[in-house]
């Protein structure tokens, strides 16, 4: 077992390497195996083919974004930790955008990546906190996907621009106007009361009050009449 964990470890570093530097097209079976220093079938009998080998790449990448984003505290703002978490993956993106092409370049409906999977439950917590500061306006799973696709769409165009065509402000930009529309913080952005019925929405549950079944369906379809009503105020 040791020297199997030994040999994929170094075929999957081998890969990463000639990712990075070379791009994906130089990951072969030859070239890694020739890096790694194993024969060509260990590849295929450690990850099935290279499909195989190329998603164990893009997990160990990742593995190491998710290590930076979970190391990071929380402050006392969870909107500003919204934004410190939008850099941080934006900057990522561009440091290692073989690798991040890999992870969100080529989507495979249906088939959820287990560490991008990791990388939204923790996004969900940081938006989870702001629902809980009463500075949500639009439901927590809602303002997740908003903050989700607009930072992959960012950090994707930018991979895509050369670096000396790059807007210097995009991510920034973009990254204000996202979190005004799922905060309301822009001057015509949402209402008190749908930040509040958003805020009330998200703790229901530690609330300590009995609800029948219907009563719980109707309490929430009210809450989310209220917490709509006040985003469409702001549109």
């Amino acid at each position: 077992m040791p020297a199997r964990t030994d040999h994929r470890d170094r075929v999957v570093e081998a890969a990463a390497e000639l990712l990075r530097s070379q791009g994906r097209s130089a990951v072969t079976t030859r070239a890694v195996s020739t890096a790694a220093g194993v024969q060509p079938p260990t590849i295929y009998r450690l990850f099935g083919d290279m499909t195989g080998l190329l998603d164990a790449v893009a997990a160990d990448g990742f593995a190491r974004y998710i290590e930076r984003k979970t190391a990071q505290e929380p402050s006392d703002d969870p909107v500003e930790d919204l934004r410190r978490g939008w850099d941080l993956h934006v900057e990522f993106g561009l440091a290692n955008p073989a690798h991040y092409l890999l992870m969100y370049g080529e989507p495979a409906p249906g088939e959820p990546n287990a560490v991008a999977a990791r990388s939204r439950a923790i996004l969900l917590s940081i938006v989870e906190r702001v629902a809980r500061a009463g500075r949500l306006v639009v439901g927590v799973e809602q303002a997740a996907d908003m903050l989700h696709a607009a930072g992959m769409g960012v950090t994707l165009s930018l991979i895509g621009t050369a670096p000396e065509r790059r807007d210097p402000s995009l991510s920034a930009r973009t990254r204000e106007a996202v979190i005004a529309a799922a905060t309301g913080d822009a001057p015509a952005g949402g209402s008190e009361p749908g930040r509040r019925a958003v805020a009330l929405r998200s703790v229901l549950d530690e609330s300590g009050a009995e609800f029948s079944r219907g009563e719980r369906l109707l309490f929430e379809e009210l809450l989310t009449r209220v917490a709509d009503a006040g985003a469409d105020a702001g549109a």
